[in-house]
């Protein structure tokens, strides 16, 4: 889940990292009041979870505390990848002698956290890991053992920063790898970090995602930031469908049967087995079909829940058929799958011969599972059958 850049913000704060004044703003009003309170020029970005926002035209400068109320309606109008803010965060302009880049995220080849550092901060980091890879360094580090400065120190080091800079930038890069890993995050970003003339440091933008599944060990925080429980937040607010997926999940322990994700295709997917949901959305775009969704099935979830995840699919408009698949499971009834996806198409008012594409879920009680489904005349098969080739079958039926 990602958070918004004053969310971020708020974070960093907790841990001690150098901020310029700041406000958010929801109207002219609360733009004008904070531009006033925080004097001087003033930076008004859009808050939306998604990048390019200078390139919108959702980043402004204003002298003046009339003039930032001004803008604050073109700011939230601004289109960012398809989304509108819902506030304006009002920051002191800084005088910037140089930017820096500081990121913390998951390597999932080394399976450690990385920290990665770069004298050219303000750019994407992958211009610079192409353009200039002298520039850009990466630590990796234990999850295990102390996070100490010297890691940081290194990183920085690597690529020529020296003297006070060096000093300066190493307890903000220690901070950054310790709340990575207290909040359970899968990025830590900030860009740029920025030198003043002054010589001061300051974090100009900041960028954190959270790993959704530890939203429950950190509800006390999350709440103190606002957000609300049935925020998904992931590149963009979420829908009323993936609102509904998660309440879905929520109101039944056994099993699961969330991680909605919202597209819009014409085949409703159910699918499940941890990277085996990946594949098959993968697969089933490589054979041309589109996906209606994104969502994970798996952990022996109960009859109802397998019922009220294939409703809320069925349910999407656009969505002709569904495709119910998965790995070899051992962990998850076939039956029960089974059972609940059918209950869920007759409680929609189809047929599920006519809406079930493939069902391809092979494993624990598969014999069971395959009678019902050849009771009701849906389509199935076994393990014999791939799952790029049960994905294929399935987008074959959508003609």
């Amino acid at each position: 889940m990602r958070f918004y850049e004053y969310e971020s913000k708020a974070l960093f704060a907790r841990h001690g990292l150098p901020l310029g004044e700041h406000r958010v703003a929801t109207s002219a009003d609360e733009a004008r009041a904070a531009a006033t309170a925080i004097g001087g020029p003033v930076v008004m970005k859009s808050q939306v979870l998604s990048g390019g926002r200078m390139k919108a035209g959702a980043v402004k400068f204003a002298d003046t505390a009339d003039e930032a109320a001004s803008l604050f309606q073109p700011i939230m109008d601004a289109v960012v990848s398809g989304q509108t803010g819902r506030s304006v965060l009002v920051e002191s302009k800084s005088p910037v002698a140089q930017e820096y880049f500081l990121s913390v995220t998951w390597d999932g080849r080394r399976k450690q956290p990385v920290l990665l550092f770069s004298d050219m901060g303000g750019i994407d980091i992958e211009e610079v890991a192409e353009t200039h890879p002298e520039h850009l360094s990466r630590t990796h580090f234990s999850t295990l053992l102390p996070i100490t400065p010297r890691i940081a120190k290194e990183a920085v080091g690597a690529v020529g920063v020296t003297g006070g800079a060096l000093n300066r930038i190493t307890p903000i890069a220690t901070e950054l790898m310790r709340l990575f890993l207290e909040y359970d995050l899968t990025l830590a970003e900030i860009n740029p970090l920025a030198r003043l003339e002054d010589g001061r440091f300051v974090v100009l933008d900041g960028h954190v995602d959270m790993e959704a599944e530890a939203r429950g060990r950190h509800k006390k925080l999350l709440a103190e930031l606002g957000v609300q429980e049935e925020e998904t937040r992931q590149a963009r607010p979420p829908t009323d469908f993936e609102i509904r997926g998660r309440q879905v999940n929520e109101a039944d322990h056994r099993g699961v049967a969330g991680n909605v994700v919202e597209f819009d295709g014409d085949l409703g997917l159910v699918i499940g087995a941890g990277g085996g949901s990946l594949t098959l959305f993968d697969a089933v775009r490589k054979h041309g079909g589109k996906p209606a969704n994104y969502c994970e099935i798996g952990g022996n979830p109960s009859v109802g829940k397998a019922c009220e995840l294939t409703k809320l699919i069925l349910g999407k408009p656009g969505v002709e058929k569904i495709a119910v698949m998965m790995n070899v499971v051992s962990n998850t009834r076939v039956d029960i799958v089974a059972r609940g996806v059918i209950k869920g198409c007759i409680e929609s008012g189809k047929d599920p011969k006519d809406v079930i594409a493939i069902f391809r879920i092979p494993g624990a009680w598969e014999d069971e599972g395959f009678k019902i489904l050849a009771k009701h005349g849906v389509d199935y098969c076994d393990r014999s059958v791939s799952m790029y080739e049960a994905a294929g079958r399935a987008v074959a039926k959508m003609g």
